[in-house]
């Protein structure tokens, strides 16, 4: 007969901790920095990003101190992008934060009571999911004009539905289990079990998803910017950046493009990594 090795963690029934994956912690180190850049930008940008110097029009990276170089207006880049990044990231995080709380609402109040308040806002979510984002916000800006805050809570409409089906699939099924029946048996009230037993169980779920989100919000808020039906110029935007390079880029100034849009993809790439990761591993995977 061979002994076992004795495991604590398997024990007492806990499972064993899993170490944070490389891309998990190179996603967050960007998001995490980018964050950082956003709010120190009236600190450590260089030079003030609405300064224009006629003198420096389109001028290369390293020219006069200006690392990234200069714009069609002379002003500097990375002053831009640095400024930049605070509506660049308030924007999704409108998107997210709205999205996230009606559709949390939504999908665990449809699939807590069930019955003809299910099958209703499971055909008003079916309705909503046939508008695409950027629909919606356009629709947004028609009726109060552009800006930061109408294209957000456009798009923010349009992924609601995405959030409150995820939401009430996880409801659903912790519902069923022996601990909510146990609650209930004993008394609980369905409020009290919905918001300290299922609640917890739900939201890291919902919480990945929603990280998920933010990158696509930011790529469509990006691409109102840059038809000119969100964040107006002169702001600091990246999406408003791309839509200013177009005259500098037929004068071979590819830097006032390649910057703003390097910096866009990078930012929707660490968040993609940090989402599909914390789903992985809320799933059981490595």
């Amino acid at each position: 007969m061979t002994l076992g090795v004795f495991d604590p963690a398997t024990a007492t029934g806990a499972r064993p901790r899993r170490r944070i994956s490389l891309g998990l912690w190179l996603s967050s180190s960007v998001i995490a920095a980018t964050v950082a850049a956003a709010i120190l930008a009236p600190v450590i940008a260089p030079f003030d990003p609405l300064a224009v110097n006629l003198g420096l029009i389109n001028a290369p990276p390293g020219t006069d101190g200006h690392l990234l170089g200069t714009d069609a207006s002379g002003r500097d880049i990375l002053s831009r992008l640095l400024f930049g990044a605070r509506t660049s990231l308030l924007g999704p995080l409108i998107v997210v934060i709205v999205a996230t709380v009606l559709g949390v609402a939504i999908g665990a109040l449809a699939a807590w009571r069930g019955g003809w308040l299910d099958a209703a806002l499971s055909r008003v979510t079916d309705f909503l999911l046939a508008f695409p984002g950027l629909l919606a916000a356009v629709f947004a800006v028609a009726l109060f004009g552009p800006g930061l805050v109408a294209p957000a809570i456009g798009i923010a409409i349009a992924y609601t539905p995405v959030i409150a089906r995820l939401t009430r699939t996880v409801v659903l099924q912790e519902r069923s289990k022996l601990y909510v029946r146990a609650d209930l048996a004993l008394g609980f009230s369905s409020t009290r079990t919905l918001a300290f037993g299922v609640a917890p169980n739900a939201l890291p779920v919902v919480a990945s998803q929603s990280i998920l989100s933010f990158g696509y919000a930011l790529v469509d808020l990006a691409a109102l910017s840059f038809l000119g039906l969100g964040v107006q110029p002169p702001t600091p935007d990246w999406g408003v950046m791309l839509n200013e390079s177009r005259s500098s880029i037929l004068q071979g100034a590819w830097w006032v493009l390649v910057f703003p849009a390097a910096a866009i993809v990078l930012v929707v790439v660490a968040f993609n990594v940090a989402g599909e990761n914390l789903v992985r591993r809320r799933g059981g995977g490595s």
